[in-house]
């Protein structure tokens, strides 16, 4: 039996947050939420309340380490399996993969790798000195928002970018989801309009990809970008360019066992949500588990957009990417 969700997802709570934050968002731009009735604009990105006041006081109080790993993504960019796969690699040492009791398969990804904006959210000064180093933590951040320590530092950052289309149907899928009930389900139409405005949680999506594809091109060595759709098509290449890229590569032994595709098995979609940690409960945000699984598709967007709404996001990513480089 599906265990009760003690109260709402934290991010709908507006009693969470403070009266001095609730003073400074009086002065934000704020707009139409998908998930709580509004959302406000800090740094030129959308932010839900609760969410907000865990990045200002990441922004304030985090401390990066040279030898940090921070999982960056915009939501339904496959987060989920990216933590994954980046938690299995780095531990696999002390948790081999194919162990039956492997962290993975008892606990959410979620709760392994938190969204690090979120641990500062519930406490606005988180004690993680008992985290063995490399420190694995994931944000939704955009580069311009992230702490004074991360940009100073020689942490390493992994962004993983997602097509627009199949984002935003993933989104909105998501959003309904979490939207409580009393409020009625968004329409398609109404918050497509929004995403290509890009008014979407921390969006908008093209300004949030090129912070991070920009700062890829400017330090490699510590700034790996990678597609969600590459990840799908070549997915032991891109496990190995991810083990390389946080300085403990696939050694000749582990290749000839098979480590790498027993990562991938651990970490697959159909494993993941199949296990009954993931389809059962609900994490320490509020969330349930089974929310952060659907399909994981690549072109699962051409059952769901028009062909009109499908060529309106083509025209706007090739505008906003237009002499960057970057291409899908």
């Amino acid at each position: 039996m599906e265990t009760t969700q003690p109260t709402l997802p934290k991010d709908l709570q507006n009693s969470q947050v403070s009266q001095e934050f609730k003073d400074l968002t009086s002065s934000l731009p704020k707009n139409r939420g998908w998930v709580v009735p509004v959302v406000h604009q800090y740094q030129g990105f959308w932010h839900y309340d609760w969410q907000l006041q865990g990045v200002l006081s990441y922004q304030k109080h985090f401390q990066a380490q040279d030898t940090d790993i921070l999982l960056v993504t915009t939501p339904k960019s496959g987060t989920t399996w990216l933590k994954a796969i980046s938690f299995a690699i780095t531990n696999r040492i002390q948790y081999h993969v194919a162990s039956r009791d492997h962290p993975l398969i008892k606990n959410n990804p979620h709760v392994l790798v938190p969204f690090v904006e979120y641990v500062y959210a519930d406490n606005p000064i988180p004690d993680f000195s008992a985290i063995p180093s490399p420190r694995l933590f994931a944000t939704h951040v955009p580069y311009v928002s992230l702490p004074d320590s991360v940009h100073n530092s020689n942490c390493k950052l992994v962004y993983m970018c997602r097509n627009p289309k199949d984002l935003f149907v993933s989104l909105f899928h998501f959003a309904n989801k979490l939207r409580p009930q009393h409020m009625g389900a968004n329409s398609m139409e109404e918050v497509f309009e929004l995403f290509c405005e890009g008014v979407s949680v921390y969006g908008p999506y093209w300004e949030h990809v090129l912070g991070f594809w920009n700062e890829s091109l400017r330090r490699p060595k510590e700034v790996l970008f990678l597609k969600y759709e590459d990840m799908k098509a070549q997915p032991g290449i891109q496990v190995r360019k991810l083990a390389e890229f946080y300085g403990c590569p696939f050694t000749a032994e582990e290749e000839k066992e098979g480590i790498v595709e027993s990562v991938l098995k651990l970490c697959s979609f159909e494993s993941l949500s199949n296990l009954e940690v993931n389809k059962e409960g609900y994490l320490p945000t509020g969330q349930m588990n089974k929310a952060f699984f659907r399909k994981g598709e690549v072109g699962d967007w051409k059952n769901h957009l028009t062909a009109e709404m499908a060529e309106r996001l083509d025209m706007i990513t090739e505008h906003k990417f237009e002499g960057s480089g970057l291409k899908f």
